[in-house]
C-alpha cells in the first residue's frame, strides 16, 4: 500500500510537471507492493507506468535457459526492467542513446532499405557514470535479457582456451538475442603496443577484434571502459557508436539525488549548498550518499530531509573516495 509520503510526492511532482521523479516515486510504489506479495497490482501498476511514458514495453520475455555448460562460466543472465528515464544523464548522451532505441526498434524498417541498426556499442568515462546502468536500461526498453559476460571465467591463463571461449560467446549471440555486456572491456582490448605485452595477449586481442568484425547477430553488444586511453586504436573502428561518459554537473547531480530521495519532502533543501558538495561525485556515489542520508532520516522518524544531514553524507563519500 503507497505510503503518505509516496502519496505526496506523486502529487508534487505531477503538479510541478517532473515526469521523471514521477515514474520514479510510481516504480518505487510498484516494488514496494511486489515485496508485499500483490504481484498482480505491481504489474498491473508497471504497465500503467510504461504507457504512460509513451513507450509502452513489449510483453515480457520469457527467460532463456541459463547458459548451461561451458557457457555457465562465461556468462550470467538478468532480466532488468530499468528504464532510459530511470537514468540521469546529460542531454546529449540521452539524445544518442534513444537514437540507438529508435533504430533498433526500426530495424526491419531500415534493413528493409540496405543498412543495420546501431548494435556495437561502446562506452568509456569514469567509474560510476552509468554505462553498466545504461546496459541495463537497454535491455529493459527493448524487452531483451542482459548476458554479463564474466571476465574472470574468460581469461585463463591458456590464452589459446580464452580465443576459444571468445567464439563460445559470439556463437551465443547469434542463437539467443540480448545485450551481451563486456564490462571493463580493457582486459581484452588493451593497446598492442604496450612494452610488457606478450605475443599471445596479442593475438587474444586479435582473436577478438575479428570476432567483432564477422558478427553479423542480431544481439547488441556493449563493451565498457575506465581507461579508454589504454584501449587499443583498432578496437575503435569495430564500433558503431562511443558514448562518453563523464561526472555529473550540479544539474544532473541534484536530479540524482531528486530521484532517489523521491518519496521524502525535499522542500528545506539549500540545493546550492548541495550541488556544490556533489561536485566531483560520480553518479553512484551521490546516490549512495542519498541512500545514506535517507536511511538516517526514516530511522530518526522524520519525513523531511535536511541540508545538513545530506551534506555531511556527501563530505563522508567525498572522504571515502579520497582513503581509497
Amino acid at each position: 500500500m503507497a505510503t503518505a509520503d509516496q502519496v505526496k510526492a506523486l502529487i508534487k511532482s505531477h503538479a510541478s510537471g517532473d515526469d521523471e521523479r514521477f515514474y520514479a516515486v510510481a516504480l518505487q510504489l510498484a516494488a514496494t507492493e511486489a515485496r508485499s506479495g500483490h504481484a498482480t497490482y505491481a504489474q498491473d501498476l508497471k504497465a500503467l507506468i510504461d504507457a504512460g511514458r509513451g513507450q509502452p514495453r513489449a510483453a515480457t520475455p520469457t527467460p532463456v535457459a541459463a547458459p548451461r555448460g561451458e557457457l555457465a562460466s562465461l556468462l550470467t543472465a538478468a532480466y532488468p526492467d530499468e528504464r532510459l528515464a530511470d537514468l540521469s544523464l546529460a542531454a546529449p548522451l540521452r539524445s544518442e542513446l534513444q537514437r540507438v532505441l529508435h533504430e533498433q526498434r526500426q530495424q526491419d524498417r531500415l534493413r528493409s532499405r540496405g543498412f543495420a541498426p546501431a548494435r556495437r556499442l561502446l562506452l568509456v568515462g569514469p567509474p560510476g557514470t552509468g554505462k553498466t546502468m545504461t546496459a541495463r536500461a537497454l535491455a529493459g526498453e527493448l524487452s531483451l535479457p542482459l548476458f554479463a559476460v564474466r571476465l574472470d571465467g574468460l581469461i585463463t591463463k591458456f590464452m589459446g582456451e580464452t580465443a576459444a571461449k571468445l567464439r563460445l560467446i559470439f556463437d551465443a549471440m547469434v542463437a539467443t538475442t540480448g545485450i551481451y555486456l563486456f564490462d571493463e572491456v580493457d582486459a581484452l582490448a588493451g593497446t598492442r603496443a604496450a612494452p610488457n605485452d606478450v605475443g599471445e595477449i596479442k593475438r587474444v586481442l586479435n582473436s577478438f577484434l575479428q570476432f567483432l568484425e564477422d558478427d553479423d547477430s542480431d544481439s547488441v553488444l556493449i563493451a565498457t571502459s575506465n581507461l579508454p586511453e589504454a584501449l587499443d586504436r583498432a578496437l575503435f573502428r569495430r564500433f558503431d557508436t562511443r558514448l562518453e561518459y563523464c561526472l555529473p554537473d550540479v544539474r544532473i547531480g541534484n536530479k540524482v539525488i531528486r530521484n532517489r530521495l523521491a518519496a521524502l519532502d525535499l522542500a528545506d533543501i539549500d540545493w546550492r549548498k548541495i550541488g556544490a558538495a556533489a561536485k566531483g561525485l560520480s553518479h553512484s556515489e551521490i546516490t549512495i550518499a542519498a541512500e545514506g542520508a535517507a536511511k538516517a532520516i526514516i530511522l530518526a522518524d522524520r519525513r523531511t530531509m535536511d541540508t545538513e544531514t545530506l551534506l555531511d553524507a556527501l563530505q563522508t563519500r567525498h572522504r571515502d573516495d579520497t582513503h581509497e
